[in-house]
């Protein structure tokens, strides 16, 4: 019997020949080819036939060898400093967590805060939130925080169920969470927050996204609340919490090493409009002083390690996708085929079409980045008559894609939680929790994001 991967790999190998030899009306030869390669990704990425990693790399080469692009268009990302916020954001989670900063901030979080079922799952919320000022990745903040939270669990004597329910609230505060700071998310915000030579500053994000973050959040926390209830009376013994703080120690001279440039990291991260450094030269420069001898000796050569090169390929691949179907004409050609004749005038009308496309494409395709590739840029293009900012749609395609998940594939952060090396829930857990999210993606899109944006100005 055939496995979901051998499928895959015949069905994305299949589509991209019959793309490529199907005749498309207004599609010129790079676009066609543009098209292949990049429904091929999705189709392998999707299926999970290899790595992303992989599938990336696959399909940079391919954009290369079948001439939809030039290779400084496939992989500009290399000659931004984008590619840099990403590998710093790593490498600042890193420093945060094996100087063991990160969990001292929890510990004393949850000693001072915590001391109902309610208060713990809250807490996962709102450490995930406060970490993003540290950690600009959401992977490590979610398993620093699980560390924490096991700490509690344990102390506790909670059962599963309620142990999976606390997780969940992790792993799925980082949707919401993730949305308020640019650097809550080193690389999906970062691709969201560019588009051509126009992209937002670390406080322009913050004046546009923090609010319809915020409510993002409180929304998946409400929700999460309401649908799962403990199973037995939660008692927290705080003793093992205060002897971990303990064997911790005084704040060493690592932690307080740490606390420097990442603090600095953060003060330059806000004031970037004045000093006009990208946050990617902000955050290599960091790296490098939390490695200095003497004033650093927070990060080691080791610490590369905790740089995935190929979710960096995963992420070139993907900003790539927009950019070779713009240059090979592929993204026009899919505004036009796909999308209605007129523009919306109407920009909550507008807000709530693009709401549907994204999560209907990512329904299907599951990877957020790879449905952003795609959708992004056609509705940027779609929406350039109205003569809105270009961060609307861009903005509002990320905000869809970011709160919402059906299947745990659907966001990787949700993915990585499931079973007991993750969160210990389910997928079944998560899918309960992400069919009635859908509802309130669209409650920010439309109803929170526009109305905000005409405030900010960006519309």
């Amino acid at each position: 019997m055939l496995a979901r991967r051998d499928i895959g790999m015949v069905s994305g190998i299949l589509v991209a020949l019959l793309v490529l030899g199907a005749d498309f009306d207004g599609l010129t030869v790079a676009g066609q080819r543009s098209l292949a390669v990049s429904l091929f990704g999705v189709v392998w990425w999707a299926a999970g036939v290899v790595q992303p990693g992989y599938t990336s790399l696959l399909m940079l080469v391919g954009w290369v060898l079948l001439k939809a692009a030039p290779a400084e268009v496939v992989f500009s990302l290399w000659s931004s400093p984008l590619v840099y916020l990403v590998i710093g954001g790593f490498l600042i989670g890193a420093a945060v967590q094996d100087s063991g900063l990160g969990q001292r901030i929890s510990y004393h979080f949850i000693l001072k805060y915590v001391n109902s079922f309610t208060g713990v799952i809250v807490s996962a919320y709102v450490l995930g939130v406060l970490l993003s000022f540290f950690i600009p990745h959401p992977f490590p903040r979610v398993f620093l925080i699980m560390s924490v939270m096991s700490v509690i669990i344990k102390s506790a004597g909670l059962p599963g169920p309620d142990a999976a329910n606390i997780g969940l609230a992790v792993f799925a505060s980082a949707a919401g969470g993730s949305m308020i700071l640019l650097t809550g998310d080193s690389t999906m915000n970062v691709l969201a927050s560019t588009i051509g030579a126009r992209s937002l500053t670390w406080l322009d994000w913050v004046k546009h996204m923090s609010v319809p973050g915020i409510v993002a959040t409180a929304a998946t926390c409400l929700l999460q609340l309401k649908l799962f209830k403990p199973s037995v009376p939660f008692v927290l013994d705080k003793a093992p919490i205060r002897q971990r703080l303990r064997e911790l120690g005084p704040l060493t001279g690592t932690e307080k090493r740490a606390a420097f440039w990442v603090g600095l990291a953060v003060l330059l991260w806000a004031t970037d409009s004045l000093h006009h450094i990208h946050p990617g030269w902000v955050a290599a420069l960091i790296v490098v002083g939390l490695s200095l001898p003497r004033v650093g000796d927070v990060l080691t050569p080791s610490s590369f390690t905790q740089v995935p090169v190929g979710t960096l390929l995963f992420l070139t691949a993907a900003m790539a996708i927009g950019k070779v179907g713009e240059v090979s004409g592929m993204n026009n050609w899919v505004a036009t085929s796909v999308l209605p004749a007129s523009v919306p005038a109407n920009p909550w009308v507008f807000a709530l079409l693009a709401t549907a496309a994204s999560i209907a494409v990512h329904m299907v395709l599951g990877s957020v980045m790879a449905v952003y590739g795609i959708v992004a840029p056609t509705l940027l293009l779609y929406a350039a008559p109205a003569g809105w900012d270009p961060m609307v749609p861009s903005l509002l395609v990320y905000s869809a894609l970011y709160m919402h998940w059906i299947l745990p594939f659907h966001q990787m952060t949700i993915l990585i939680g499931v079973g007991e090396a993750g969160g210990g829930y389910t997928g079944r857990e998560a899918t309960r929790l992400g069919i009635p999210l859908t509802i309130f993606v669209f409650v920010v899109t439309v109803l929170v994001e526009i109305p905000w944006w005409k405030l900010t100005g960006l519309l």
